[in-house]
């Protein structure tokens, strides 16, 4: 039976005991039929369960509440899982019992459902000929008109059935024979569209949802039919219509011939909808998106020919419509411009049609579309290419002109139009609309655009090389010599100005480097000594150089010896003729590469050996391996003089700043050349890398030594380095990689296993004793401190298993004579090579005296089980489970860490089965950590119960759990309950019913567990995702309601379009908001100089697109002023004061002059009330605080009363009786009649105001500021 409907039947078996009394009676009527199966001594198949129930189902009564709802629906599960040939055998038994059910009057709606799935599955299992049967036509019509019945789930049901049915015909047949009914049922329903409204709407759902091939004598009339309906003026038929029909277009093309779908989109054109109906508006945008494109594939020329007239007449939807209008109206236009203008029309008057309506929409008219209006454009420089100019000329020069303007907001969606500019037409035909202009003259009114520079960068392609050499070469040239000029007259500034104008221009060598036309005529002699001369002397330039010269290369050789055709400018002859003039010029540019590479400091050179390894696919392998051995001997020599650099040579300080030593710069060079080495040669480095990794006194020779070897290891099988190695891995890698093992330093140990991987993967049945030889050091290399050397240790691990899971004798014996081998005599020193043996050898690390090794060794464990655990059996996975639980419950915190993560593992991989049998053992070792909160071990706890409680289910962890953590189970059982109710609150449709998913990351993991061996990412993924993966689900759960509230308020608040999203993409830019002006009203930045132009093409600099009276205006901080050497610093608040004063007076001054003098003069009282020194301001604690005075004045606040009561001034408190100054305030002639501190006023510098009395240096006299504190409450008395 099919596993889905085993598990369907399971569901509905444990329903026996559910409180629904439906669901009671589909359990006990299941279980019912299941005995009288079992009794009979027939096999369990669906199509024994099929017969039992349709033999039931005609001896029982038909009725609305029945036995018979509950057969049907069992038989709706049923029916999809068994054969055609039995379904169509019982057709018309099926059908004479399912007619008696079609009573809409009396049947509920879970009847109906159940019926309408036994008749799709019935009709689905039809030939060709039962369709010519009446009664299977009767069956089709009563989907159809459960199809437009009033209760929306039966219709949405029905719909979905017929829809099914017509998108799969039976075979041979293309259109399905139910087709032609299906259309006359439509066309009846919508000519009675006026009088059933309910009914056409239905209908015409019905007609969208339905994908289908439409019978071509009916087609006509349908969309004749469907184009009459807009007349009615009823919105919602107008807008189904139009989505009717754009679900229709998808067969039009094979119904319709070229004039009648040119007449049908003509009709559809007139039926325009007002701009302001968003719905039909969308509905109709889209109609004639679908339909041009078709067209456009039916008579792509008789299309073009209407096109301009129907972009213009689009067009104002992209300004006036709404924010959704106008996006569905730009993602039309673009389809149009897109797929609809031939070729042969590139250059026709229609385009330039086309282009002026472009232009038409970068006027402020459509300010608010420009974002949308230059994605329309930059599609348009896409599909033109080279014809783009000139016909785009002033369009292009309008986009720069804009801009250029300093407060253009668009500025990142113009640079993404002219990259188009610059792709589409080429640097040249760009740089000579819109000069760069460096040298500009102010005189004759020359626009300088160094702007443009870094914006090409990444944007030439395909362009000839020749212009670079003639133009931009001179270019850099003239700006050197300007930096030189204004470096010898000391002009700082405008040096460095110019170097950089310099590198940009050597930045546009890569583009023009990205598959030239011209290679062989412009890469001449005179121009590859240039490019060696700036790399010797111009090291600033040296990584664009290198980044065009790697770049030329790689395509060359790529399109030289690739099968694919594909729109390259070269042909693969001619690719070939290239790499080969290039060659010429490999050994020149190697020799300067190597003393560059030799030259340059460590943490800086890699692009230097990337253009190494693109020069070496140029040239022969004799010149590869003649050069090889001069590299060798300069190594030779660096090894011999080589001494181990000193603590201060290994800073990163020094090695910015410094070439590495030779020895390690030739043996990068020569671990470069490895791939094309001859026997000899590879000999000669095998030599040199065994002997470095060997050594211990250098850590960073001992890494490229495992390095080298690693890069000959990894040779393609058949290749001269990959032969010797396997000669020479029994012999000499072998014992050298055993004995070399407690040598090894840390920064070498990924190298290390990465080299051990690679030999792993290719051993032979005599060479297996390498896998126990290697295992524990590939096991601590699970608990490496760096990522990197992680991931290759757990990938070692899952090599040596897969090898070892091939089969194979290994010798123990052969690891004694490495040295390493085993001291008990008795062992045995012949084993089988199989998964099992391989979780044994792993497993000895559980023996270990270190806590460390111990936990690598789980660690190693769960990942092998994780990826081996269906090759193993069922007893020894069980051994494996119970051995490691007993570490759960260790005091050592490493160990049990590891050990949780072993059990996380198993409650995901493991089958149920195993898992309830020992779910006590489990919990209660789980729970020896609930109370931990150190590593969040108590979070790790509570994940997995969530883990295994979604796998067994809550109660069945509940039972096994003892009473003081029961408390812990009740909250899991609120997660649950408070996840679920959120879930129900926020599905659609059908997620409601799939709770019970159990066995989800059982599958999951399996799925991704038994990939194949290539996707190793996906092995990592899914190892991680149980280990790691939901570790904040339980952190986050308490606020679900909240984070999805927070979530769907972001969304609707600052989540962008799909088509702003298509914009950014284009444009590089993943959230960039600059520019969207929807939905926002726009602001006049009046100028001093008179009044705006409208007529001027700068006028939008002059909009802003927030209301300057709602957005805080953000002043910068002032200076403080300067008067008598002194800084003098403004009061924030005084000067707000002041500002309101002063508007407040010319208010009242513009106020007066149209008033009488009477109002002039209580005015001028309410300004005294502002102004004076008695006025006051209310603060925020409805206090009233009077202004600031001279020094004397009264400063006491007035407590205002809220309810009418009178104000009462609060008294200063009296002075401490005792000792006085005698009335001298000291230090008063400093005091600041406006600002908050003190002024020297031409006097002495005031080092102190007070002075010195012996009492106030008691302790505790004085505050922080050092004033003491008898003489601060003698200040506020006074």
């Amino acid at each position: 039976m099919d596993s889905r409907l085993e598990e369907q039947l399971n569901k509905l078996r444990l329903q026996i005991n559910s409180k629904a009394a439906h669901q009671q009676q589909h359990a006990a009527t299941l279980l019912a039929v299941e005995e009288t199966i079992k009794e009979q001594h027939i096999a369990a198949e669906p199509a024994s369960y099929f017969a039992a129930l349709l033999t039931l189902l005609e001896q029982t009564e038909v009725g609305p509440k029945g036995l018979s709802g509950t057969i049907i629906f069992l038989l709706s599960i049923i029916l999809p899982h068994v054969s055609a040939t039995t379904l169509r055998g019982k057709f018309l038994a099926m059908m004479a019992v399912l007619s008696q059910s079609l009573d809409l009057e009396t049947a509920d709606v879970a009847l109906l459902r159940s019926v309408i799935s036994c008749l799709e599955t019935m009709l689905a299992a039809q030939d060709a000929g039962s369709w010519g049967q009446p009664i299977a036509q009767g069956a089709l019509k009563s989907l159809l008109a459960l199809a437009t019945d009033s209760k929306p789930k039966i219709r949405k049901r029905a719909q979905d059935a017929v829809a099914k049915l017509m998108a799969a015909p039976p075979a041979p047949a293309v259109v399905h024979p139910g087709a032609s009914t299906t259309a006359q049922f439509v066309l009846e329903a919508l000519s009675n569209a006026k009088n059933e409204t309910q009914a056409a709407m239905h209908t015409l759902q019905l007609v969208k949802n339905t994908n289908m091939l439409w019978p071509e004598a009916a087609f006509s009339g349908l969309c004749e039919a469907l184009m009459q309906l807009p007349k009615l003026n009823i919105p919602f038929i107008t807008a189904l219509s139009f989505q009717a029909l754009e679900t229709v277009f998808s067969s039009a093309s094979e119904s319709l011939d070229e004039d009648q779908f040119r007449d049908l989109l003509i009709a559809i054109i007139d039926l325009k909808p007002n701009t302001n109906d968003p719905l039909a508006s969308e509905a109709w945008l889209k109609i004639i998106q679908k339909g041009y494109l078709a067209y456009a594939g039916i008579s792509s020329e008789s299309c073009f020919q209407s096109l301009p007239d129907l972009i213009d007449l689009i067009f104002p939807d992209i300004e006036l419509g709404k924010p959704s209008t106008r996006e569905v109206a730009t993602q039309c236009v673009w389809a149009m411009i897109r797929e609809c203008i031939p070729d042969s029309k590139l250059e026709s008057p229609g385009v330039l049609r086309i282009v002026r309506t472009l232009t038409l929409g970068l006027s402020y008219r459509y300010r608010e579309s420009w974002t949308l209006v230059f994605l329309l454009v930059a599609a348009m420089f896409q599909r033109l290419g080279k014809h783009s100019h000139p016909s785009m000329d002033a369009l292009m020069t309008e986009i720069a002109s804009m801009r250029m303007e300093p407060e253009f907001e668009l500025k990142n969606e113009a640079d993404a139009v002219l990259g188009a500019a610059v792709r589409a037409m080429g640097p040249e035909a760009f740089l000579s609309v819109l000069p760069l202009n460096l040298n500009a003259d102010q005189n004759k009114n020359e626009v300088g655009r160094a702007w443009l520079l870094p914006l090409m960068k990444g944007h030439v392609r395909n362009a000839p090389l020749q212009y670079f050499v003639e133009q931009m070469l001179p270019l850099a040239d003239g700006l050197s010599t300007r930096a030189q000029m204004f470096q010898s007259q000391s002009r700082e500034i405008e040096a460095k100005v110019f170097g950089a104008l310099n590198l940009q221009v050597w930045a546009l060598f890569g583009g023009f480097c990205n598959v030239p036309s011209d290679i062989i005529e412009s890469f001449t002699p005179e121009f590859a000594q240039r490019l060696l001369t700036e790399l010797a002397e111009y090291p600033a330039a040296r990584p664009s150089i290198c980044k065009g010269l790697q770049t030329l290369l790689t395509a060359v050789h790529t399109i030289a010896h690739s099968d694919e055709r594909q729109d390259w400018p070269l042909t693969k002859l001619q690719a070939s003729a290239a790499e080969q003039h290039l060659a010429q010029f490999a050994p020149r540019y190697l020799s300067e590469l190597f003393n560059v590479f030799a030259q340059s400091p460590g943490s800086g050179r890699g692009y230097v050996m990337d253009t190494i390894t693109a020069f070496l696919t140029a040239i022969s392998a004799d010149e590869i391996n003649a050069t090889f051995v001069k590299v060798s001997a300069l190594l030779e020599n660096a090894i011999k003089e080589h001494k181990p650099p000193a603590a201060a040579e290994l800073t990163d300080l020094y090695l910015e700043a410094n070439p590495p030593p030779v020895a390690y710069t030739m043996m990068d060079l020569a671990t470069s050349m490895a791939a094309y080495l001859d026997a000899e040669r590879v000999q000669m480095l095998l030599h040199a890398a065994v002997l470095l990794a060997r050594q211990s006194e250098d850590t960073s020779l001992q890494k490229k030594g495992y390095k080298a070897i690693c890069r000959l290891a990894e040779q393609p099988p058949l290749s001269t380095a990959r032969q010797l190695i396997e000669m020479v891995m029994s012999d000499q890698l072998i014992p050298m990689l055993i004995e070399s093992a407690e040598t090894v330093s840390a920064s070498s140990r990924r190298d290390r296993l990465t080299l051990i991987s690679s030999l792993s993967r290719n051993l032979n049945d005599n060479q297996l004793h390498f896998v126990p030889a290697m295992l524990s050091e590939a096991i601590l290399g699970t608990k490496d401190v760096n990522e990197r050397a992680r991931t290759v240790a757990f990938e070692t691990l899952l090599t040596m298993g897969r090898r070892m899971a091939q089969g194979g004798v290994i010798d123990m014996a052969a690891i004694a004579g490495g040295g390493d081998g085993p001291e008990d005599e008795s062992m045995e020193m012949q084993r089988q090579a199989n998964i099992e043996e391989f979780f044994k050898m792993a497993a000895a690390g559980l023996g270990a005296e270190t806590s460390h090794m111990i936990s690598a060794t789980i660690a190693a464990i769960s990942r092998i089980l994780f990826e081996f655990h269906e090759q193993l059996s069922g007893e020894f996975t069980l051994e494996i489970m119970q051995t490691v639980l007993m570490f759960v419950t260790h005091n050592n915190r490493e160990i049990s860490k590891s050990s949780l993560g072993f059990v996380k593992v198993i409650s995901v991989i493991l089958p149920k089965e195993i898992l309830m049998a020992h779910l006590r053992d489990i919990v209660t070792s789980i729970l020896r950590w609930s109370h931990e909160y150190k590593n969040q071990m108590r979070l790790k706890c509570r994940h997995i119960l969530d883990r295994l409680a979604r796998r067994i289910g809550l109660d069945a962890v509940a039972k096994v759990t003892p009473e003081e953590h029961m408390k812990l189970i009740a909250n899991m059982r609120k997660r649950q309950q408070r996840s679920k109710r959120s879930k129900d609150a926020n599905a659609t449709g059908a997620a409601a019913g799939n709770h019970g998913d159990d066995d989800d990351d059982h599958v999951d993991a399996t799925l991704m567990a038994t990939a194949t061996a290539d996707g190793k990412k996906s092995f990592g993924n899914a190892y991680e995702d149980v280990l790691y993966g939901s570790e904040s689900e339980l952190e986050d759960s308490d606020d679900e309601s909240v984070a999805g509230a927070k979530g769907a308020k972001a969304k609707a608040k600052g989540t962008k379009s799909k088509l702003e999203r298509k914009g950014a993409h284009a444009r590089g830019q993943g959230n960039s908001a600059a520019g969207d002006f929807s939905g926002k009203g726009a602001w006049i930045k009046e100028d001093a100089d008179g009044p705006l132009d409208f007529l001027d093409r700068s006028a939008f600099t002059h909009f802003a697109t927030a209301d300057p009276a709602t957005v805080k205006a953000r002043r910068p901080a002032s200076a403080p002023k300067m008067r008598d050497g002194k800084l003098l610093f403004e009061d924030p608040e005084e000067e707000e004061r002041k500002a309101k004063a002063a508007a407040a007076a010319a208010a009242a001054a513009s106020a007066s002059t149209g008033a009488d003098g009477d109002a002039a003069a209580g005015e001028d009282y309410y300004l005294q009330s502002i102004l004076s020194k008695d006025g006051y301001y209310r603060a925020p604690n409805q206090k009233i605080k009077f202004h600031k005075r001279k020094p004397g004045d009264d400063d006491d606040d007035v407590e205002m009363a809220s309810d009418g009561e009178a104000a009462v001034p609060q008294k200063a408190p009296a002075a401490k009786r005792g000792k006085s100054n005698g009335g001298v305030a000291y230090g008063r002639e400093y005091r600041a009649k406006k600002a908050q501190g003190d002024v020297k006023r031409g006097n002495l510098d005031p080092f102190a105001y007070v002075p010195l009395n012996p009492k106030s240096m008691k302790k505790g006299a004085l505050n922080i500021k050092g004033n003491s504190k008898k003489g601060k409450r003698a200040h506020k008395a006074k």
